[in-house]
């Protein structure tokens, strides 16, 4: 899969940069998106001629608002099969997320499970599962913990606040905040220390880096969904939860409970 809908795919210059390009869904993925950013991974992953890769969403407002949420209304969660953050940790290439605007939901775990996260200072964070019903669980939700600690993680994903780009760099969640109109200059310095660095090396790194996650990364949310919550997706609460934000009125979780 090389011919792209939902992505745009560059190589310059040792740098593979992966957009997506849904700028009017504010780069919200459905699983075409998913399967395209996928295949982009794996391509640059075993590219020669790319040395970083820069996961990245088309246009200022948003890097990816998560899961489209008219796509997650329609069943698309289902397949319990759209997470990417595996293949992210296991690119042998470092990661860098350039996020510019809202990075909210999958977009916020897509960005956290990058090796670097850049923003522009006009970016925000956050969680949106419990907010919608949207059932994340397993390593997705667990590597927030290893990031910013387990405190910190609770309160990003179980409150579903809004956090600045600020906020964000103070608690550890990105690496590097600048205004917008530096950002592109930025990535590109992160990258030139980076292209400069033996592969080697870094992609033994990496690989080390895994090592801490081995105890969570076999947890996935397939398994976490058929253990505590089997009637998620026949319930109707997942519903509830994407119909009443398509309405833009509060859902009602109460007969949940």
């Amino acid at each position: 899969m090389n011919a792209y809908s939902d992505i745009l795919y560059d190589v310059r210059e040792g740098v593979a940069t992966i957009a997506i390009n849904r700028p009017a869904r504010m780069n919200a993925f459905t699983g075409q998106t998913l399967d395209e950013l996928r295949d982009a991974l794996r391509r640059a992953g075993t590219d020669h001629a790319v040395g970083v890769v820069v996961l990245t969403g088309v246009g200022d407002r948003a890097f990816c608002a998560g899961g489209d949420v008219e796509w997650e209304s329609g069943g698309g969660l289902d397949d319990l099969d759209w997470f990417l953050g595996a293949e992210i940790v296991d690119c042998p290439k470092p990661v860098i997320a350039r996020v510019s605007g809202y990075a909210i939901g999958g977009g916020n775990h897509i960005a956290y499970f990058c090796d670097f996260t850049i923003a522009a200072e006009h970016s925000v964070f956050g969680q949106n599962g419990p907010r919608v019903a949207s059932p994340a669980a397993g390593y997705v939700v667990a590597h927030a913990a290893s990031v910013i600690g387990h405190k910190r993680a609770r309160e990003m994903w179980m409150l579903c606040r809004r956090h600045t780009a600020k906020q964000a760099l103070e608690w550890g969640l990105i690496n590097a905040v600048v205004p917008k109109e530096r950002l592109d200059e930025e990535v590109a310095r992160w990258c030139r220390e980076l292209l400069a660095l033996s592969p080697t090396s870094l992609k033994l790194v990496k690989a080390s880096m895994r090592l801490h996650m081995q105890s969570y990364m076999g947890t996935n949310l397939a398994e976490m969904v058929r253990e505590l919550a089997p009637d998620v997706f026949r319930s109707g609460e997942q519903r509830e939860g994407a119909r009443a934000f398509l309405e833009k009125r509060a859902p009602d979780f109460s007969r949940w409970r």
